[in-house]
């Protein structure tokens, strides 16, 4: 059952993509959402054997690379937290998978969509089942493949090769910070193994590496690298200019990489390697003010987009940073039950505004929205629901995680938890304003849509609808059944999985907090939802009048560019890489010095020196006793070692002499 789990979503993916054109378009895709439905019924089971009855399950098939010291096996591990990875990853699989079947079903090329979509599962779950390192990169690997061909599966489009393109190229920086961590760890541990390296870590936590006459910690360095794979692959500060291009996708691709699958990723390679990061005190502080940076960041870049996926793709990274902030402050489990929470209420948001899409004929720009709550009201219920469980509205999903993080991070007594901490809190208020600002744009303003487009303008089919309902159950009442399991004082139910030193218990501190410090984020998140409506309903002359200030345009423009990170990639950063890669590289090495001292440079060369020593072959006898004297002159140098042992000052010009002469 446990490698049928894992292997059936590959299957899937083989048979529609190889005979999906001899299948038809309506067995392979059946045949590769069933393959993932099955997965999703057995990863019930292996929650229930392995989480609820408190049995972790250890499978080793064989050697996988066996050379000198270095074993790798292929082997899988089943705890707690690979339970979770496995509902999140399974049944919102199963959910795009289904809403594709309806969403994607015009498309000639719906088998070779599905293939990719079933392909991107099997990676997930090698990445979350994998029991050593080699085995997790993987996985890592394969999701970012699996990524790019989805991105680009419109590869007719410009923009999606582009998109596509950016995604794994920035993905490749974060890879190779995972590459070094994965190498050191090995230099350090001798083995690649999860169970023997973090069960050496307390051990081998002060060793040292010198580089450049400094002892650096071996520990940090490490994690710092396992960081940095994981900024690239979570989309935190600085590696994080992927994610809003990567909607140029189909919208059940979106609701795939944002919700559950490959964004979580490294916020899961923070987690399973929390042995590591618990002895790794400058590498914490790193994780808490990159995540606290990257949810204030993409919280305000929201507050100004007019493109509907990109709002949500913007929530997207604000969450991902709540979430590496919280480990950052050692509460993975928190971290993880909102990983949990927040992939209900992003999938049902996408999945929605999938729906929107679909009924104006591929309109995105909310601009040109408006009025849709009389036309399409079961969507607009559903991204109401999505909306309130993300600004962490009280008694939805979204509040039993997100505040929990708040607070956990104001109990924290350290000025980057501080720092966190209100950084949290306001991104909670921009988040609240976007998220309405959408709301109001898309359903409640007056119409800017088209007579003809909304003749055509349709409520979700049942294909649709029934993801969104199954997601909007989700974002209503998972946050509140599973709280006492997953982040409950005394909860036994993470065991070895997670490690948090007992100087780091932090959650328990902050169930004695005042009730006003906890009712602050709800306060924000309330009043920044209010405010957006209030602003929009009865101020818009006021907002219009302060973007044409200088102070409005430019913090406008400021917010809508991104910070500028793109400008400032492209400019500083991707041309002068392209400069010296043309001018210095293939210019100066590849057709000069490689040209030169290769075999056309060397054959050039001999044409050269032949062709300069045919002008001796005069047929006058002064020409050859020339060349002559200089052949024996050079041979007694050469004999005698003149320029490097017995340079006689004497015989040097007895030999310029005769040379003259």
């Amino acid at each position: 059952m446990y490698l049928v789990l894992i292997f059936l979503p590959l299957i899937g993916s083989f048979i529609s993509g190889f005979f999906g054109r001899y299948l038809g378009s309506f067995w392979a895709a059946y045949i590769a959402t069933g393959s993932v439905f099955v997965s999703c019924c057995f990863s019930f089971f292996v929650f229930y054997e392995v989480a609820l009855s408190m049995s972790p399950v250890y499978l080793k098939l064989f050697n996988w690379i066996e050379s000198e010291m270095l074993v790798v096996n292929l082997g899988f591990i089943f705890d707690s937290l690979t339970c979770i990875m496995l509902l999140v990853v399974t049944i919102v699989s199963l959910l795009v998978h289904i809403y594709s079947l309806s969403y994607m079903e015009c498309d000639p090329h719906l088998p070779r969509f599905m293939s990719y979509l079933s392909l991107f599962t099997f990676f997930m779950l090698m990445l979350v089942t994998a029991d050593n390192f080699i085995q997790m990169f993987f996985g890592w690997e394969g999701v970012g493949l699996a990524s790019y061909l989805l991105i680009n599966f419109w590869f007719t489009r410009l923009q999606a090769n582009k998109s596509a393109i950016k995604a794994m190229l920035v993905n490749r920086i974060g890879d190779f910070g995972l590459t070094l961590g994965i190498l050191l760890i090995y230099i350090l541990f001798q083995t690649l193994d999860y169970c023997s390296v973090f069960s050496l870590v307390p051990f081998l936590s002060q060793a040292t590496l010198q580089i450049l006459n400094y002892d650096l910690n071996l520990l940090n360095l490490i994690c710092l690298f396992l960081f940095v794979g994981a900024v690239g692959k979570s989309a935190q500060l600085w590696l994080h200019t992927w994610l809003p291009d990567a909607m140029e996708g189909p919208t059940p691709v979106s609701a795939l990489i944002h919700a559950a699958t490959m964004v979580t990723a490294g916020v899961f390679l923070i987690v399973r390697c929390s042995v590591m990061f618990e002895y790794s005190v400058n590498a914490l502080l790193v994780i808490t003010i990159i995540g606290a940076l990257t949810a204030f960041f993409a919280a305000t870049v929201g507050l100004v987009q007019n493109d509907l996926k990109r709002v949500i793709a913007y929530s997207t990274c604000s969450q991902l940073g709540y979430m590496i902030f919280a480990c950052g402050l050692s509460s993975y489990s928190v971290s993880m039950f909102h990983l949990m929470n927040h992939a209900f209420f992003k999938a049902l948001l996408f999945l929605g505004a999938g729906s929107i899409i679909h009924s104006l004929i591929d309109e995105q720009d909310i601009r040109k929205m408006g009025g849709l709550i009389n036309f399409i009201p079961f969507t607009y219920i559903m991204m109401l629901i999505g909306s309130l469980a993300l600004m962490g509205f009280p008694f939805l999903t979204g509040f039993y995680s997100k505040d929990l993080i708040l607070e956990i991070s104001y109990a924290t007594y350290t000025i980057s938890s501080r720092f966190s901490y209100w950084l949290g809190t306001i991104s909670a208020f921009c988040t609240a304003f976007y998220s309405f600002r959408l709301i109001y744009f898309t359903f409640l303003t007056r119409t800017n849509i088209y007579l003809t487009v909304l003749k055509k303008c349709h409520d979700a089919p049942f294909l649709l609808a029934f993801p969104l309902i199954f997601l909007g159950l989700g974002s209503i009442f998972v946050g509140y059944l599973t709280k006492d399991m997953l982040v409950g004082l005394g909860s036994a139910f993470w065991g070895s999985s997670i490690f948090v030193h007992p100087e780091h218990l932090f959650i328990i501190d902050a169930e004695f907090m005042t009730s006003f410090m906890k009712l602050i984020p709800v306060l924000f998140s309330i009043f920044g939802a209010f405010f957006a409506l209030f602003l929009n309903l009865f101020y818009e002359t006021f907002i219009y009048n302060l973007n044409l200030t200088f102070f409005g345009y430019k913090s406008y423009v400021f917010f809508n560019k991104r910070w500028f990170f793109d400008i400032i990639y492209n400019f500083f950063v991707a041309k002068r890489f392209l400069s010296f890669g043309y001018n210095i590289s293939f210019k100066l090495f590849d057709k000069g010095i490689v040209e030169l001292l290769g075999p056309y440079g060397i054959i050039l060369q001999v044409h050269m020196i032949s062709t300069l020593f045919s002008r001796y072959q005069t047929g006058f006898l002064y020409n050859y006793v020339f060349v002559l004297l200089i052949s024996a002159f050079m041979l007694v140098f050469l004999s005698l070692d003149l320029f490097i042992f017995n340079f006689d000052l004497k015989l040097l010009s007895i030999f310029f002499v005769l040379l003259i002469s």
